[in-house]
């Protein structure tokens, strides 16, 4: 008789906005043997602000590293009661993280923040991707790099956003210079745990993920990896020096950053020696977990989105305006990885249900339920409402941190369950307009492919995305698509699988269920995604830097964007609605 082979597992460890998560997977199947969740700490909700300034989000780097024990170490234990477990047929650990994340840290990779003389000083700890404090010395470096002959915004949309690594570094300089002086270098999350776990901290030798130097520190092996000396040194001689703490090549996720050592082995359980990869942003590795190819477009919502695509190297590739990034091998290797997003989804729909909506939708204590039950009962179009998705600012296509939310069409009449509603169909109609641009360059969406808490949780917020944006609605099989992208990338590194197309064959699916576009609801939609237009290019300055029919040139002030028929639209789409 035949005797089974033993059965092999990786592990994903991701580090979201306020937890970390790790997932042991079967690396021939993908099935989930083993979860575990952990809370940050430090802060509200793992967050660190600052009341005077709702631009800041900062994060605990010590949450990082006891949340790795805990999550690892408890998914470990329960594996360890799993039929067929054992810890010794690990073959691989992958590692996903938010980002941009930098963190600033000594000569021997420690986060500042570590030190107790910078314990309590915001700017010594790492600078969470929604820190929106450096949107000044992201247009400075926007100006700086338009004119410059290597075109470096070239190929991350046009425009540097605050978001991203050089701008929090060059706010920090400006702003806190007692850290900046003492930090040797900056770290991404993404590749801070992945040395830590492997005892490689050294800022000079670490290994540095493409998908974090790629998508947001302007690396591109076309102009020599990182921006040049002298042009880092034009915006502030000082991130010269920085520049030159960086290790020279950037890596793919499918490289080993290093094996994880006998010391932090013996804290989770594990044995000494296990292959740890390159670590990555986590919507990339979540696009791979959700089975990423050319033509599928991966939509990671939760509290914001991040909307991936590849395509093939042998492609003609654009510089598309607006996207974060056209980066090779950012999320497959030996593919370009394309990203962009919305800067708040979920968030929006919290800061609603938290701060706006009446106690008398809690129900069961659930608002989102209650809010979700009464606004399923409306028509699209029905409540003459119409909201713009930048309470958190503007990702893609935009690129500014400093747009803002907005609500047209209130009437006396307007209930919770409305503006609830039209909140939904704001990002939605985002959601559209990411996919428009990507289309508009020549990058087919063939298939949309949904994962995410809002994926998992919520079908009324998934049937209306598939009728704004007019095709089905597919959902990842696994609601952990980060972390499962993350093991399979460990499954590559340990050898289960020789490429990351073929475990993803193995690893990944969808879901049965498919939300499929309503006929009369899209229509609508139709509709109200022209009036979202007007808002979007009217506020959001394209309308103006598109210049006007009045021979104003791009950018003059007086080039303005005529929205006076937006209400009365909305009113007229309203009552046929409501007549049926």
């Amino acid at each position: 008789m035949k005797v089974p082979a033993e059965r092999r597992f990786a592990i994903g460890v991701d580090y979201g906005t306020n937890s970390v998560r790790a997932l042991i997977v079967d690396v021939n199947s993908g099935a989930e043997i083993a979860t575990y969740v952990s809370d940050y700490r430090s802060g509200d909700a793992g967050v660190l602000l600052d009341p005077v300034d709702p631009n800041l989000a900062r994060q605990n780097p010590a949450d990082y590293i006891e949340g790795f024990y805990a999550a690892v170490g408890e998914t470990v234990a329960a594996a360890c009661n799993v039929p067929g477990f054992v810890p010794q047929n690990v073959v691989g650990i992958g590692v996903d993280t938010t980002g941009s994340t930098p963190i600033p840290v000594d000569r021997d990779g420690v986060a500042l923040a570590l030190h107790p003389e910078f314990a309590d000083n915001l700017a010594a700890h790492a600078w969470l991707w929604k820190d929106h404090t450096s949107y000044a010395e992201a247009a400075e470096i926007s100006a700086a790099a338009e004119s410059h002959p290597h075109g470096y915004l070239s190929k991350c949309g046009g425009t540097y956003s605050s978001e991203w690594y050089w701008s929090k570094i060059l706010h920090c300089r400006r702003t806190a210079p007692e850290v900046f002086e003492a930090a040797h270098s900056w770290v991404e999350l993404a590749d801070f745990i992945p040395g830590f776990i492997t005892g490689n901290t050294n800022p000079r030798t670490l290994r540095r993920g493409i998908c974090a130097a790629g998508h947001k520190a302007m690396y591109n092996d076309a102009w020599g990896g990182l921006p040049e000396e002298s042009f880092l040194a034009s915006l502030d001689p000082k991130l010269a020096e920085i520049r030159g703490r960086y290790a020279p090549k950037a890596m793919p996720a499918n490289r080993k950053a290093g094996e994880l050592t006998a010391e932090v082995a013996s804290r989770v359980g594990l044995p000494a020696g296990v292959p740890v990869a390159v670590g990555a942003f986590d919507a990339h590795m979540g696009g791979v977990g959700a089975g990423i190819k050319p033509g599928t477009l991966v939509k990671i919502i939760g509290t914001s989105t991040c909307d991936m695509m590849v395509a093939p190297m042998d492609q003609d590739m654009p510089d598309i305006p607006g996207l974060c990034g056209i980066v090779p091998g950012s999320i497959i290797p030996g593919m370009y990885g394309l990203e962009a997003g919305q800067s708040a989804v979920g968030d929006i729909f919290n800061w609603f249900a938290s701060h706006l909506a009446p106690a008398e939708f809690a129900g069961s204590g659930d608002l989102h339920s209650g809010l979700t039950a009464a606004a399923e009962t409306l028509r699209p179009g029905e409540s003459g409402l119409l909201a713009l998705d930048w309470n958190n600012g503007n990702r893609t296509v935009l690129v500014d941190p400093r747009l803002t939310g907005l609500l047209v069409g209130q009437t006396l009449h307007t209930t919770a369950p409305e503006i609830y509603r039209a909140l939904v169909e704001g990002t939605a109609f985002g959601a559209l307009t990411i996919i428009n641009r990507f289309e508009e360059f020549g990058i087919r969406v063939q298939e949309v492919v949904n994962c995410g808490g809002i994926a998992e949780k919520n079908p009324f917020v998934l049937q209306i995305y598939a009728d704004v944006c007019n095709r089905p609605m597919m959902v990842s099989r696994s609601a952990q698509t980060c972390a499962l992208g993350a093991a399979i990338f460990g499954a590559v590194v340990g050898g289960a699988h020789e490429s990351v197309e073929a475990a993803q064959e193995m690893m990944t699916a969808v879901r049965d269920e498919v939300f499929e576009p309503r006929p009369d609801a899209a229509s609508i939609y139709g509709e109200l995604f022209a009036l979202y237009t007007q808002l979007h290019d009217g506020f959001g300055g394209a309308a103006r830097d598109a210049g006007s029919d009045t021979g104003a040139r791009p950018g003059d002030p007086s080039a303005t964007a005529d929205l006076g028929n937006v209400m009365k639209d909305l009113i007229i789409i309203r009552e046929k609605v409501r007549r049926g």
